[in-house]
C-alpha cells in the first residue's frame, strides 16, 4: 500500500616637514580618534548567484570575486600586525576555509586570535529584517556563530547589519538576545537621518522590546557615509581615487593634499556624532580583492595623518570603536522604541515593494523552514542519522541564504532567484529522506504496524499527487508544533468514493469537491488524471505523528459530494455550491456578499486585512518549541519562547513554566546548560557593556534568568523571551520510546 505524508504548518614626502605644515584646529589635548573599518560586504546573491560571486564566474555582469578577497586580505594582514579586517558573511568563509591548507588555516587563527581579522555579526548570511520569520533569522544566525565558536573559539559581539532595506525591533531584540554589545546599520530613512544629524543622535539605545524590558537594549549606531568610504578615500581597484602618492622624486606628491582633505572630512563628522570617536568604513560591495591596494594606501594614510597631530587615525573595528566610546561614562544616550520601517532614502522613494515581491520565492521560504524544524526535530529524536546518513545541514545552508537581503526580499534577478529555489529543494528533498527513515523506524517499533513506503505530495497546491491518484493509500501527518493540532488535509483523487479512517479506525467525515477547470490546466503531466479533492480534517498530538487510512471502497455514510459553481455576474466573481454563494468585488477583490442559499440570508461584508493571532488554535498553551536539533549523540540544541507580548490578553501574556523533565519520551535529560540566543556561548559568559541613557537608567540589565536545575529542569518564560539551552540527553534503557501505537508523542 501507497503512504505520503504531510507536514502541518546586510609617503615620503620631501615638502613634510612638521606637524604645524599643515595646520587644523583642533584640540590638541583630545585629538579626535578616527576608527578606519576595513570591510568588504559580500552578498550571497544578488546580480549573480552565491557560486559566481564567490569564484568570480559571470564577471561582466558584476566583477565580484570573494575567494580572491578572503585570500589576499589574509596575506596582507599577515605583513603588518597593525593592519585589521572584518568579515561577516559566514557562508563565503566557509567555502573558503574548507579549501585552505593546514599552514593557511593555522595563520588564519593567528589572525583571529591577535584580533587583526575579526569576525561581525557572524550569522550565515546578513538577514533581511522585513520579510523574514524570526525563527529562521534566529537559525541562520546561529548556523554561523556555532561555526566561528567551533572553529576558533570566539563569539562575535557586534551586529552588522549595513544592508538591509529598513531594520526592525526583533533584530535589535535578537542582537540584545545572543548576547552582542552593539549593533550597527546603514540605511535607515533620510528624514530620520537629517534629524539624527542635526541633533548628534547617529548612535542611541535601541529599547527593542517593551515585554522584554532592558535586558532587550543595544547601543546602535547609525553609519556617516553609508558603508562606504569617505569621499574621495576608495583604494579598490575599480575606484578612480587618487592613491597616497609619497615618491619626493616625483613630481604628484599629493600628501598635503591627501592629508588636509582626509581631516577635513573627519571633522565635518565629527560634529554630528557625541564623542571623541568616529567610525570611518573602508571597504564596500565585493572589495579588497586586491587588498595590497587597499592597504598600502590606508597605512600611508594612517602614517601621514597621525604626523600631522590634529587627529589620531588607527585601524579599528567596530567592536574596538564600541569600547573606546563606552569608555566615555559621563555621557548619556537618547533611546530609541519603534522600527527602522519602511526606509525610504528620497521623499516619495519608499523602499516597501519587497514586503510582497516574489511571493512565490517568499512562500517557498516559509514553506521550507516549517519542513526544516520538523526534519531537525525527527532527526533529533533519532539521534542523528549517522556518518553517512541524510541531514538537515544542506537545507539549514540554503534557507541562511534565502534569508539574505537579497533573497527573500526579492530584490535579486530572476536567475538568482531560481538558483535560491534550486537550493532550498535540494535540501528539502534530502530533508524528506531524513524524515521518511525516521518516521519508518518509529512505525516499525510500534504494533501491527505497517511497512511504510513513504512518498511526498510536492504539487498539492495544484492539486497533483500520484499516490492519491491511484489507488488506496496510508497518509502519515505529522505536528512538529508542541501542542495538539486540528487542522485540514486536501488530497487529490480519481474517485469519489473515497473512505478514511483515524487511527483509531473511526471513520472520518470527508467532503469531495470537484477541481476546478483552471487548475487542472496546471498539471504537470499527462498521468496527472485527478478531477476531485477529498477535504477531512485531522487531529494530531504534540510533536508526533497520526496515521490515516483511505480506501476506495467501502462505506460512504461519512462522504459527501459537493459541487461548486464560478461565474460573473456584474463583473463581480461569484462562488456558490449549494449552500452557499460568495460574492468578490471586481474592483477590489474583496469578499462583499455572503448568501445563504438554504435561508436565502445575506450579509454585507466590508473586509479589510489585519494581522491577527488566533486563540483557539492554541489552546491555552502560550509557548512554542522553536528549535529541537541534533547537535551530537548525546547533545541537543532547545529553544523555548513565549509566544505573547506583555500586553496581551492576561490569560495568554501571563509567564510560563516547562518542566524539560516531562516534555520528552524520547529521551532523558540529564543535563541542561543555558546559552544565550545564538547558541554559541553559556549565558553566564555574556557580560555586556553598560550605557546610561538620558531618563537615567543604566543599561542593558543583565539577564539573570532562573536557573533551571535537576530534577525537573523548570523553564520560566516571561512574554516575548526566547530561552536557549544546551540538553545532554540519554536515549539508552529506559528512556527509549514505548510505540504502542502510531500517534506517540514524540
Amino acid at each position: 500500500m501507497a503512504v505520503i505524508f504531510v507536514l502541518t504548518l546586510s609617503f615620503l614626502c620631501c615638502f613634510f616637514q612638521e606637524a604645524s605644515a599643515y595646520p587644523i584646529e583642533e584640540n590638541k589635548a583630545l585629538p579626535l580618534n578616527v576608527h578606519l573599518v576595513a570591510h568588504s560586504h559580500d552578498d550571497v546573491g544578488w546580480l549573480k548567484n552565491v557560486d559566481e560571486y564567490y569564484y568570480g564566474a559571470k564577471n561582466d555582469i558584476q566583477h565580484a570575486a570573494v575567494q580572491y578577497i578572503i585570500s589576499t586580505v589574509v596575506e596582507e594582514l599577515s605583513k603588518n600586525k597593525d593592519r585589521k579586517f572584518i568579515y561577516v558573511e559566514i557562508a563565503f568563509f566557509v567555502r573558503w576555509w574548507n579549501e585552505q591548507t593546514d599552514d593557511v588555516k593555522q595563520q588564519v587563527h593567528e589572525l583571529v586570535k591577535s584580533g587583526q581579522l575579526e569576525f561581525i555579526n557572524g550569522g550565515w548570511s546578513m538577514n533581511d529584517e522585513a520579510t523574514v520569520h524570526y525563527n529562521g533569522m534566529i537559525d541562520q544566525m546561529s548556523f554561523g556563530l556555532r561555526f566561528l565558536s567551533n572553529t576558533f573559539g570566539i563569539r562575535p559581539v557586534v551586529g552588522w547589519q549595513i544592508d538591509p532595506f529598513g531594520h526592525t525591533a526583533f533584530q535589535a531584540t535578537a542582537f540584545s538576545l545572543i548576547g552582542f554589545d552593539s549593533m550597527f546599520f546603514a540605511r535607515n530613512d533620510y528624514a530620520d537621518k537629517a534629524r539624527r544629524l542635526n541633533t548628534s543622535e547617529m548612535e542611541m539605545i535601541w529599547k527593542s522590546s517593551q515585554s522584554l524590558g532592558d535586558i532587550a537594549d543595544i547601543f546602535t549606531g547609525v553609519l556617516y557615509h553609508h558603508y562606504s568610504p569617505p569621499p574621495g578615500f576608495c583604494y579598490d581597484s575599480f575606484c578612480s581615487d587618487p592613491p597616497i602618492q609619497d615618491d619626493e622624486n616625483l613630481f604628484d606628491d599629493n600628501v598635503k593634499e591627501r592629508v588636509n582633505d582626509f581631516i577635513a572630512l573627519a571633522l565635518e563628522q565629527a560634529k554630528h556624532f557625541k564623542t571623541n570617536n568616529i567610525m570611518m568604513t573602508m571597504g564596500s560591495d565585493f572589495q579588497y580583492e586586491n587588498a595590497q591596494e587597499w592597504f598600502k594606501n590606508l597605512d600611508k594614510l594612517i602614517k601621514y595623518v597621525n604626523m600631522n597631530g590634529s587627529v589620531n587615525v588607527m585601524y579599528s573595528t567596530p567592536s574596538i570603536y564600541v569600547s573606546y566610546i563606552n569608555k566615555e561614562t559621563q555621557l548619556t544616550w537618547t533611546t530609541k522604541t519603534d522600527d527602522f520601517v519602511p526606509y525610504a532614502d528620497a521623499p516619495h522613494n519608499y523602499w516597501s515593494g519587497f514586503f510582497t515581491s516574489r511571493p512565490a520565492l517568499k512562500g517557498y521560504v516559509r514553506q521550507c523552514n516549517a519542513h526544516l524544524q520538523a526534519c531537525k526535530q525527527l532527526e533529533a529524536i533519532h539521534n542523528g542519522m549517522g556518518d553517512n546518513g541524510p541531514s538537515s545541514v544542506k537545507l539549514q545552508k540554503a534557507m541562511g541564504l534565502a534569508l539574505h537581503h537579497d533573497a527573500i526580499t526579492g530584490t535579486e534577478k530572476q536567475v538568482v532567484a531560481d538558483d535560491y529555489a534550486k537550493r532550498l529543494h535540494i535540501g528539502e528533498v534530502e530533508c524528506r529522506s531524513v524524515m521518511a527513515t525516521v518516521l519508518n523506524d518509529l512505525a516499525a517499533k510500534g504494533a501491527n504496524a505497517p511497512k511504510m513506503n513513504l512518498s511526498f505530495c510536492e504539487y498539492l497546491n495544484i492539486s497533483v499527487c500520484p499516490v492519491t491518484e491511484g489507488g488506496d493509500f496510508n497518509m502519515v501527518v505529522y505536528n512538529s508544533l508542541a501542542r495538539p493540532y486540528t487542522g485540514v488535509v486536501r488530497l487529490p483523487i480519481i474517485k469519489d468514493t473515497l473512505s478514511v479512517t483515524d487511527p483509531d479506525g473511526n471513520a472520518v467525515t470527508v467532503q469531495i469537491v470537484p477541481i476546478d477547470n483552471s487548475t487542472r490546466l496546471l498539471a504537470i503531466s499527462s498521468n496527472d488524471t485527478a478531477e476531485l479533492v477529498a477535504v477531512f480534517e485531522v487531529d494530531v498530538p504534540p510533536m508526533g505523528y497520526a496515521i490515516y487510512t483511505a480506501k476506495t471502497t467501502g462505506t460512504l455514510d461519512y462522504t459527501q459530494r459537493s459541487s461548486v459553481n464560478v461565474q460573473k455576474s456584474n463583473d463581480d466573481t461569484v462562488i456558490s455550491n449549494k449552500y452557499y454563494k460568495v460574492e468578490f468585488d471586481a474592483e477590489s477583490g474583496h469578499l462583499k456578499m455572503i448568501t445563504n442559499l438554504v435561508s436565502s440570508i445575506s450579509s454585507t461584508v466590508d473586509q479589510n486585512y489585519y494581522c491577527t493571532v488566533d486563540y483557539l488554535l492554541h489552546s491555552l498553551d502560550n509557548v512554542h518549541l522553536l528549535t529541537l536539533e541534533y547537535l551530537d549523540k548525546s547533545t541537543i540544541l532547545l529553544r523555548l519562547d513565549h509566544q505573547f507580548e506583555s500586553d496581551d490578553p492576561k490569560e495568554w501574556s501571563a509567564p510560563a513554566s516547562v518542566k524539560l523533565s516531562d516534555l520528552f519520551v524520547a529521551f532523558k535529560i540529564k543535563e541542561v546548560t543555558e546559552l544565550g540566543l545564538g547558541g554559541n556561548v553559556a549565558l553566564s559568559d555574556i557580560k555586556r557593556l553598560q550605557w546610561k541613557t538620558v531618563e537615567g537608567q543604566t543599561v542593558p540589565s543583565p539577564m539573570n534568568l532562573p536557573p533551571v536545575t535537576a530534577p525537573d529542569f523548570t523553564v520560566s518564560l516571561s512574554p516575548m523571551m526566547i530561552r536557549t539551552f544546551n540538553v545532554t540527553v540519554d536515549f539508552s534503557g529506559d528512556a527509549n520510546l514505548q510505540y504502542n501505537s502510531y500517534d506517540k508523542m514524540l
